[in-house]
């Protein structure tokens, strides 16, 4: 059997936020991918941790990528004495509070060098991304706190890291290292309505057609209607596009299969992997 006759009939990217709202809602793009194109069915805003923990628990299969991080660094939970245990650890960063993690993490900085205040988990390089324990400016730390227990909590099977129903798949998703691909380092979002500009806007338009022209090493093209299109460039924050392309990383996983699904086969197990890094 094909790789592609092996693609889950639906395909997700999630645009996650640790305290959604009407104004910063989560995103969800669904879609479907044959032959090397990926179909953008639809947009589905969750206001709510409650509607995300909803639609976690729907009775359908789909195999998704989450735009926060599953993990801690190593050298952090290892500092710090948690367990090291994948599971054992994220159910007790799930015990503290925010505040007990801001003030840790804060405590855990000051301690170190300036250049290494935070420790990295081992796929943040080659993916870019943010560390995990980084709790402002993003606050992935929280991201973490928020969204990792809630795949726990759903059965949802983690690859790699924790068995649940295989009909549901959980991998953690980038936005940011495919946009760099195809844009390099100009800016195509913001979340402040004064900082929406033009440029950013065309940036939005060519990221749209690199990805509608599979240019990227997922070798993967996006099709989406003239509406969609019309919706992605219009949100100047980026949310709805970041969502489609944590949703192009979940099409390009499934095209890669069970067991990892893309992922390396020597990843850490405590720490995880973005998936396409």
């Amino acid at each position: 059997m094909s790789k592609s006759n092996l693609i889950p009939e639906l395909l997700v990217g999630c645009d996650f936020s640790s305290s959604p709202s009407k104004r910063k809602p989560i995103v969800m793009a669904s879609g479907t991918a044959s032959n090397g194109r990926v179909l953008l069915s639809g947009l589905e805003r969750l206001d709510s941790l409650q509607e995300f923990d909803n639609w976690l628990c729907q009775d359908r299969h789909w195999l998704g990528a989450f735009d926060f991080p599953f993990g801690l660094p190593r050298e952090l939970v290892m500092h710090m004495g948690w367990p090291t245990q994948w599971l054992e650890s994220i159910n007790h960063y799930a015990s503290l509070s925010r505040l007990e993690i801001r003030n840790t993490f804060a405590a855990f900085c000051d301690a170190r060098p300036i250049g290494k205040k935070f420790a990295h988990r081992a796929t943040d390089l080659p993916s870019g991304a943010s560390p995990s324990m980084k709790w402002v400016n993003p606050p992935v730390a929280f991201m973490l706190h928020a969204g990792t227990p809630r795949l726990v909590a759903a059965s949802v099977h983690i690859p790699g890291l924790h068995p649940g129903d295989i009909g549901r798949i959980a991998l953690e998703g980038y936005p940011g290292l495919l946009a760099r691909e195809a844009l390099g380092h100009r800016s195509y979002k913001s979340d402040d309505r004064i900082k929406q500009t033009p440029e950013r806007l065309i940036a939005r338009k060519d990221l749209i057609t690199a990805l509608e022209h599979g240019q990227t090493r997922l070798g993967l093209r996006l099709k989406v209607s003239h509406a969609q299109r019309d919706a992605l460039v219009d949100d100047g924050s980026g949310d709805n596009l970041d969502a489609v392309l944590c949703l192009m990383q979940a099409a390009w996983a499934a095209r890669q299969g069970a067991p990892l699904y893309g992922l390396p086969a020597d990843m850490d197990t405590l720490e995880g992997w973005i998936v396409t890094a």
